[in-house]
């Protein structure tokens, strides 16, 4: 079984462009599972076919992970990467069956995404001091992350030459290594510019330094991916000069959370639910959201219309000569 899995896995990788991150998750789901089925059968897991396992163990599966007490989020999942393993062996003519397809994903709780109020957000994105390098690139980091929907790790792997802030787009690689335009309001643009003129050269001087024969470039249109230093690329670096981690994200909007006396927890994708949210609340179309956040189905984009229904209802019963009687 670890051999066909080990194929699964590089065919996820080479043919499917599956991001690291996807595939590590899908061999976290198909080991565990492999643990369990092992158990079942009294064999060594390495013993183990695909041929062995029918939809009778994976109601077991499910009923197991249900008994640990394990989220219907987390049990849909590791069913979705034993549907998707069987469907390669089938594609391969290694089975002939789905075993999963006969398993039912348990129904899930519907969960609305959090989200800032639009008061929130501009306390957050404003609380960072531009009298300082660091804030400055605070700044700009927060006003790119609300103003174009980014993920987090979008923000991370964002490069100069992705920016184009004479026309006021960023380009941005999503999953799969999907490619989208978003375009960025004047608050944004304005605070990476002054980050890319004022801030980022002094915080790449410290790598400079040790390192003869590199300048910084400060081109602000699209540019050629010309091949250059890591950190000649990086649109946000850390203190040290190097690519801002996704980690170094998350502590510096906690640090402004705490700063500003929010009062609750603030993640880095709730700024991605908030631009989604006061697009739809300020009267955009779900597909022109759907575009700018990068979503293959409408579907995932729909979720915010649950957000925005109380609004629409109080604009229903304000307009409508016979909402209120």
């Amino acid at each position: 079984m670890y051999s066909y899995i080990d194929n699964f896995l590089i065919y996820l990788k080479t043919e499917k462009n599956a991001s690291p991150k996807t595939i590590e998750s899908y061999q976290k789901d198909l080991f565990l599972g492999l643990d369990f089925f092992s158990g079942q059968f009294a064999k060594d897991d390495h013993a183990l076919e695909p041929a062995d396992l029918d939809h009778r163990v994976f109601r077991r599966y499910l009923a197991f992970s249900q008994e640990k007490g394990h989220s219907r989020a987390t049990m849909a999942r590791r069913l979705a990467a034993w549907r998707s393993f069987y469907r390669y062996l089938i594609r391969e003519e290694i089975v002939t069956k789905n075993p999963v397809s006969r398993i039912s994903n348990p129904s899930q709780e519907k969960r609305l995404p959090g989200f800032l109020y639009e008061g929130e957000a501009k306390l957050l994105v404003e609380a960072p001091d531009l009298r300082s390098p660091l804030g400055i690139r605070d700044r700009a980091l927060l006003e790119t992350l609300y103003a174009g929907g980014l993920r987090i790790n979008e923000l991370v792997l964002l490069d100069q030459g992705d920016l184009d802030l004479n026309m006021g787009y960023v380009r941005v690689i999503g999953k799969r290594a999907r490619e989208r335009l978003v375009p960025l309001g004047r608050e944004a643009v304005k605070a990476l510019v002054n980050y890319l003129k004022e801030a980022r050269p002094r915080l790449l001087m410290k790598t400079i330094s040790n390192k003869p024969g590199i300048t910084s470039n400060l081109e602000i249109g699209f540019a050629s991916k010309q091949p250059a230093p890591e950190l000649e690329h990086a649109v946000f670096l850390n203190r040290w000069g190097g690519r801002l981690s996704g980690r170094g994200i998350r502590n510096i909007i906690n640090k402004y959370v705490e700063k500003v006396s929010i009062g609750r927890k603030i993640s880095p994708h709730m700024f991605r639910h908030s631009f989604a949210t006061h697009l739809l609340n300020a009267g955009a179309d779900l597909r022109s959201v759907q575009e700018l956040l990068g979503h293959t189905s409408l579907s995932s984009t729909q979720i915010y219309t649950h957000i925005t229904g109380e609004r629409l209802k109080q604009a229903y019963r304000k307009a409508h000569p016979r909402a209120e009687e």
